[in-house]
């Protein structure tokens, strides 16, 4: 199947797989929760690059996706600007960020891609506007820096989610759940339900939890403590994730948590994607990651699941962040749904 076929495809038949509905059936926005307004077709998603460099080939793909899906797309300043490995100077980016926050005729914000950068420019972003008609912004990795400074400082919503350069260049080859994750993506812009499971896990403990939903990357929550942008747990079901660390690095960042007190007050914990990093021969950490998690949550009795459907990986479901979700963990797996 070509590349225009396959889109036409998409875009009859809109959401596959996980509850999905007619975007007649779109939830109303939470006021409460500080839920931004969902998107309809003829609505406009913006592109820029907060962090990595991308140029004007690269987000392509993920163009015509969404335009497929009735969506207007607006391109920032900086996608194609190039400072060494981002995209365009702090001041550049700030710049094209601050603009699409600001800019009215835009209902969403996608992210080209993580890589390094965000935390560079967050102390020089104006949220005044953006607090009083708040949008959608999609992304993950280095965007953890926006997800916890919206949800611990501004109270709004966001959505964690694959970037521009997730998406496939020929769409015809794309594995099935690649194609599913990104499609995840347009139901929860648009406001339908998502439901997302896993697999059980002997290292998942049991329970239920509702609860407003917060997380990402793990390092970036690390880096953020005791900042204006640091992450907000208590009471809420939190979801980390991470790639190329070593053991030792994950038990260190988990100690963080713990040390700092966000895994004192959980409703719920989700333990996303982990690509360790070898250990160095001779500097075996003798631990792994289910285990060093457990040693730190043993004292607590919320639920906790594993091999969740979010990271670094092809398997990367779009979630809201800031927004009430149920998860639930029992022995035939775990699962987690909108509210």
């Amino acid at each position: 199947m070509n590349r225009k076929h396959f889109l036409s495809a998409l875009a009859i038949a809109g959401i596959t797989g996980n509850s999905f509905k007619s975007w007649a059936n779109r939830a109303e926005p939470d006021k409460d929760s500080r839920i931004p307004p969902y998107l309809k077709p003829g609505d406009t998603i913006g592109i820029t690059s907060p962090a990595g460099y991308i140029t004007h080939e690269q987000i392509q793909p993920a163009m015509q996706l969404m335009e497929s899906w009735g969506f207007k797309i607006q391109i920032g300043n900086v996608i194609g600007k190039r400072d060494f490995s981002m995209g365009g100077t702090d001041t550049e980016r700030a710049a094209d960020l601050q603009q699409m926050l600001d800019n009215t005729k835009i209902q969403a914000i996608m992210f080209a891609r993580g890589g390094y950068g965000a935390i560079r420019i967050i102390d020089l972003l104006n949220f005044d506007q953006f607090k009083s008609k708040p949008k959608w912004i999609i992304g993950f990795s280095d965007i953890t820096v926006l997800h916890c400074h919206l949800s611990g400082q501004l109270n709004i919503a966001s959505i964690h989610a694959k970037m521009c350069n997730s998406f496939p260049t020929d769409w015809s080859l794309a594995d099935p759940i690649q194609i599913e994750t990104i499609l995840s993506i347009r139901q929860v812009l648009t406001g339908l339900p998502i439901k997302y499971t896993a697999a059980p896990n002997s290292f998942n403990r049991s329970g239920r939890a509702e609860a407003s939903l917060t997380g990402g990357n793990l390092s970036i929550i690390e880096t953020l403590a005791g900042t204006a942008s640091d992450i907000d747990t208590n009471g809420k079901i939190l979801f980390v994730e991470d790639t190329g660390e070593y053991l030792y690095s994950i038990d260190r960042m988990f100690w963080n948590l713990k040390r700092t007190g966000k895994l004192a007050n959980l409703k719920g914990l989700i333990i996303g994607g982990f690509k360790v990093k070898p250990d160095d021969p001779g500097e075996e950490f003798g631990r792994t990651v289910y285990e060093l998690i457990i040693e730190k949550i043993k004292e607590y009795d919320y639920p906790v699941c594993f091999d969740f459907p979010v990271g670094h990986q092809k398997n990367n479901f779009a979630l809201k962040c800031g927004a009430k979700h149920i998860l639930n963990v029992d022995s035939n797996g775990s699962s987690i749904v909108s509210i």
